[in-house]
């Protein structure tokens, strides 16, 4: 049976995340598991008068590549992916996974040879992002392998992402725009500091989360994301200038359907320069080294869907969580302000809020506190 909620989603990605006007080329992606969403949002593109067509994507097949291919081939850039992202007006990416472990056994050093590669094809899509040329938007599609990873049914996981999502609301749109308008407020106090720091007492045997942050506004861009890249979405982020200090992720770093947990980075002069995790630590330290800008920080960011209340290992929702702060590293967003470079971009999320054995954290900007233990200072800022 048709889920009606598919085609609300459909409704808001095609015109209100991406507003696809006529003419436009529109690319939709997605593994095969996710037709039922790729269908609604053709025929919404159709409306619209854009021009879409479907490209499948496979987890089996890049599995056979990094099993099976030569160095040659692993770094091969893609003659015709490099042209479609020079030339697209927009792309909607569907996340449908039906194993999202497959690559959990891959060698580290090919999946870092095979990420490399995809470099100058990250550049071109980050920059023409940055120009307003190419349009974007990410989002979930619910699957059997994703509600295992978040512990749920899949009924279960359904109703999560699409509450994520608002689109429980009689009118989604209105209210991601009232998501913006309440960010904004965050952006434009955070465009007038200089220095974020997020400060988690030392527990649990670990020494904590000191980070200062350099988010200089003569450099430094806060970006507003309501829905209009990610979806669900729900956070603030800007390009870091330089940080400083240490910082210990609450929960598993996931990046190709693997994961590496405790990790802990140490920064000095904007670079990662000590590296450790209780599990996982070599696929950690092969994506850090993979090139000379992944040791750097491309992204700072705050969560604030605070729909979003439970962390299930999918980077799109987790790195939403209000009450939480995550930081990427790898590539950065031209768009913000970073000039970083690589490959490699991968968010880690660091939780704020209070637990059973954990202590809050804050956030200061410039030295005055503008979050505590989750929860912003200011009444018309995000909140619960």
């Amino acid at each position: 049976m048709h889920d009606p909620r598919l085609d609300r989603l459909a409704d808001v990605l095609v015109n209100y995340s991406t507003k696809v006007r006529p003419g436009q080329v529109v690319r939709i992606v997605s593994e095969p598991a996710g037709m039922a969403l790729v269908e609604a949002i053709y025929a919404a593109v159709l409306r619209a008068g854009g021009h879409p067509y479907y490209q499948a994507t496979s987890d089996g097949l890049e599995e056979i590549m990094l099993r099976h291919g030569s160095a040659d081939q692993l770094t091969h850039v893609q003659p015709v992916m490099e042209f479609t992202v020079k030339t697209i007006d927009v792309t909607i990416n569907l996340w449908a996974e039906v194993n999202t472990r497959s690559r959990s056994r891959m060698d580290p050093a090919r999946q870092a040879l095979r990420q490399a590669s995809r470099k100058p094809i990250t550049k071109v899509y980050f920059d023409r992002t940055a120009r307003g040329e190419l349009r974007w938007v990410g989002t979930q599609f619910p699957t059997q392998a994703s509600a295992q990873d978040a512990e749920m049914s899949l009924s279960q996981y359904e109703d999560f992402v699409f509450r994520a999502g608002l689109l429980h609301l009689p009118d989604p749109v209105s209210a991601w725009r009232a998501v913006h308008e309440r960010q904004q407020r965050v952006c434009e106090y955070l465009s007038k500091r200089r220095e974020l720091r997020f400060f988690v007492p030392p527990h649990d045997g670990h020494d904590g989360t000191d980070l200062r942050v350099n988010v200089d506004p003569a450099r430094a861009i806060w970006i507003n994301c309501a829905g209009t890249e990610n979806f669900p979405d729900g956070e603030v982020f800007t390009g870091p200038q330089g940080v400083e200090g240490h910082v210990n992720y609450t929960y598993p770093g996931v990046y190709q359907g693997r994961e590496a947990h405790g990790i802990r980075l140490a920064f000095r002069g904007g670079r990662v320069v000590d590296a450790s995790a209780a599990k996982g630590e070599e696929f950690l330290i092969k994506m850090l080294d993979q090139d000379e800008g992944a040791r750097a920080l491309g992204e700072i960011a705050i969560g604030t869907n605070y729909q979003i209340q439970e962390f299930s290992r999918n980077t799109l929702f987790d790195e939403k969580i209000g009450g939480t702060f995550h930081a990427a590293v790898g590539a950065g967003y031209p768009e913000s302000g970073s000039t970083n470079e690589s490959g490699l971009h991968w968010d880690m999320v660091c939780e704020m809020r209070p637990g059973t054995a954990r202590p809050g954290g804050v956030i200061e900007a410039d030295g005055e506190v503008i979050q505590r233990d989750g929860a912003f200072v200011f009444a018309d800022w995000p909140g619960r």
